[in-house]
Order: C-alpha cells, then structure tokens, then sequence
C-alpha cells in the first residue's frame, strides 16, 4: 500500500486495534433508532388517516408537500442554531417539543376530534425539528467518537435507520393503525421521548465554541479591515458564510451538488416504480413492496460492512464505484423486463446508497470545521432536500409525456455525465489530504472540555 492510501483510510494501527465505540455512542445509536422508528410510524399512518377521511388526491399529496417543505424553509437557519447552542441540548428539547405536537395529536385522535388540518401542522412541527435534529445529530458525531471510527459510526446510525424506516415501520405501522389509529402517533411520541432520555444521558458539553465576528481562519472568509461589524453574527450573514465556505471546498461542494442531482433523479424513479412494477414486470402490491425490500436490504448490508469495505477500496474509489451503479441501476430500470434482474439492481443501490451515506458524512466531519459544521451540514441538507422535491414532481411529468421508462432513461444520462465530469475531483491524492488530520482540529478538543 503507498502512503498515500494508508492516509486515505486515516488508519492507525494501534489506534484501530484499541478504540472502540463507547457507550456515549451506544445510547447516541439507540437514540437516533428508536426516533427513526416513531418517525417512521407516523410516516406511514399519516397518509393511511388522511386516505380515510378523503379521497380528494390533492388533499391527500399535500400531506407530502407539508413534509418536505421545513426541509426547505428551516434547513439553513436552523444549521447556525445549531452552530450558536450546545447540540445535544438542542436535540433534546427537540424530541420534548415533538413528544408533546404527537401527544395532542394522539389525543385528538382519540377524543374524535382530529381534522386533517391538525394532522398536517402537527406534521409541520415534526418535520421542522427533524431538519434541525439531523444537522445537530450530524454535527455532534466528531466529538462524540474518536476521528478514525467515523465511518463506522456512520455506517451504524444509517443501518439503524434503514432497518426500523425502511423495514420494520411499513408493517408495524400498519398493523398498529389497524388495531387503533390512534396507537402509531402515541407510539412515536413515546420513541421521541426515549430519544430526548438517551440523549441526555450522553455524556460531555457538544458546542463548536464562540466564534470571533471579525476573524474566522478557518472558513476563509476575509475579515473586517476596519474592525466594524460585517453581518457574520447575523443569521443570515452566518448561512452566507457556510455557504461560502462549502462552495470554496472542492470535495464537499462536488458532493452536495452530487447528491442534489442524483436524489432528483433517483426520487423521480421511485416516484413512478409503481407504475413500472404494475405494467411493466406485471407485479402486484406484494412484488412491489419487494423490490423496495431488496433495496432496504442492500442499505442494511452497506452499513454493516461500509467502514470496512471504504478502507479495503479506498473512499476514493467507493465513490467513483457507486456513480458507476448509480447509472447502471437507472439502465436496468429503463431497459429489463425481469423482475430478479430489477431487484438485484436495486439491491446493489441499496449497499451504494449506505456506502455514498458513510463517506460523505464521514469527510464533511473530516474536511469542515466544528464551528461551522452545522452551517455546512444543513446547506448539504437544503440541497439534497431540494433535489428531492424537484424530482417528486418531475418523475410523474417526464413519465406522463414521454413513457413510464422515460424517467430511467433519463436518470441514466444524468449519472454518465456526472460520471464522467467529476470523475477526477475524487482523486485519490485529495481525498488522501481528507483523512489527513487537518491543521483546525490540532487543538480542538472532545466533546467533554468545549466551552
């Protein structure tokens, strides 16, 4: 191995056999699961409660609108919140504000009284603080595990997602409203309140620290010459500043716009899979909800085995690897008639899909510095969120003009080209300099000595 790829993998021998993840981790982990479960409990009732008062489509869509939407409006204020306040704090006043929107919710329910208007602003708040808990959650992980376990800390929290979203919380969400609607709702307030319990018993201080109005070395930013205020203390003169620093940062600024075009792509697929397992591979409800097990199960496996397969591949070539089956998971869509085929496809995505997770929360941690590292998550964030709103809609227009294919057909060209023009930012020497301990964390400390 050249010295260049032991850098990448950021390994240190000794290092690597004696660290572990603590229990600061474990009840972070537990945390960050059991919310994920709640979540995905209301997320699939949401819509079965809406769908049993009305049948008017556009009051049942509006329900996704009304989620998405705090993704877009809230995403960058809330990334200088949480650059300003202790995070784990944060987080956990979160989870006891969304304990009590679920709790009246649940009630509501249970008292007859609950129209879909409440429904909706109770989903509002939720997905509000969601946006806000993820940036925090993100920005808290550096100072919680050691630099080296990263990746693997990534790889839990997203399997853990992955398992209780996008596996467990379809059925159990089911069943649960079958027996009581009101039982899925009093359920995640009840995992949001476990959340704000785990978080608070992790123990340390989790703020970036003050940072001085007029001299920021580490985001580049020029400072005052005249020593007057120049609106970086203001919200949004701190969202230009983050902004600014990611757009100056080649890796993560190719990553964010990356992940912006390709979730619009891929959500425009999965918009209309639907329609494609239905007239296309004649599946019915079961086949369909299978091929989006295959790709829950890739995602499961990716993040079992992520920080362990970046470091034999090198996060380099991880990357480079995962926009090849990116592209080749759009062709299979567009072109094969089998289900198998199809399935294995998405297989394949759903362990790129962990592995992409892993590394590119894993440098953004690495590359950004902790006083800005809320600013920088939530800008990643508002992009990607951005991409999948964009991409909800344009699946159904491109399919209902040109053929259920059409949108894979075009998902496909897009990752190509994407391909191939950022093939070279991804080198091996830069993302070498990644996993090289950066000059700003020299003298930053954990969690527990942060003023």
């Amino acid at each position: 191995m050249t010295g260049d790829q032991g850098i990448e993998q950021g390994r240190d021998p000794v290092g690597d056999q004696r660290q572990r993840l603590d229990g600061r981790f474990a009840k972070f982990w537990a945390a960050s699961t059991t919310s994920a479960l709640g979540s995905g409990l209301a997320t699939i009732a949401a819509p079965l409660l809406v769908a049993s008062r009305t049948n008017d489509p556009l009051i049942v869509s509006a329900g996704f609108g009304v989620s998405w939407l705090p993704w877009l409006l809230f995403s960058l204020p809330g990334g200088v919140l949480v650059d300003r306040v202790d995070r784990r704090k944060l987080m956990v006043f979160i989870d006891a504000v969304r304990v009590v929107a679920m709790a009246v919710l649940s009630l509501a329910i249970v008292a007859g009284h609950a129209s879909i208007a409440l429904l909706y602003a109770v989903l509002f708040v939720v997905n509000t603080g969601e946006v806000v808990f993820r940036s925090a959650s993100q920005s808290m992980i550096p100072s919680v595990v050691p630099r080296s376990l990263l990746e693997r800390a990534n790889g839990w929290l997203a399997g853990g997602v992955t398992l209780t979203q996008g596996m467990l919380a379809g059925p159990l969400s089911g069943f649960l409203f079958a027996v009581a609607v009101s039982i899925p709702f009093l359920v995640n307030a009840g995992t949001y309140a476990a959340s704000a319990v785990l978080i608070a018993l992790v123990a340390g201080v989790y703020r970036s620290g003050a940072v001085p109005q007029n001299s920021v070395p580490s985001s580049g930013v020029p400072s005052s010459a005249d020593g007057e205020p120049d609106g970086r203390t203001t919200v949004r003169g701190q969202i230009v500043e983050g902004f600014r620093w990611l757009i100056h940062q080649r890796l993560l600024r190719t990553m964010a716009v990356l992940i912006g075009l390709l979730n619009l792509t891929l959500t425009a697929a999965v918009a209309v899979l639907v329609l494609l397992a239905k007239d296309r591979l004649h599946l019915g409800a079961v086949g369909y909800g299978l091929l989006l097990t295959c790709m829950s199960v890739g995602g499961i496996v990716g993040s079992v085995i992520g920080d362990r397969l970046i470091k034999w591949v090198t996060a380099t070539w991880t990357i480079r690897i995962g926009l090849l089956i990116e592209a080749g998971m759009h062709l299979a869509l567009a072109a094969s008639r089998s289900a198998y085929f199809i399935g294995f496809a998405l297989f394949a995505f759903g362990v790129h899909g962990s592995l992409w997770s892993i590394a590119a929360s894993s440098l953004r941690q690495r590359l950004t510095p902790p006083e800005m590292l809320g600013r920088v998550s939530s800008s990643t964030l508002f992009i990607s969120a951005g991409g999948n709103c964009v991409g909800a809609v344009l699946g159904g227009v491109v399919a209902a003009d040109f053929g259920i294919t059409a949108p894979y057909w075009v998902g496909f060209v897009v990752a190509v080209v994407v391909t191939a023009v950022t093939w070279r930012v991804f080198n091996r020497a830069d993302v070498a300099r990644a996993y090289a301990e950066p000059e700003h964390r020299d003298s930053v400390p954990q969690a527990s000595a942060a003023a």
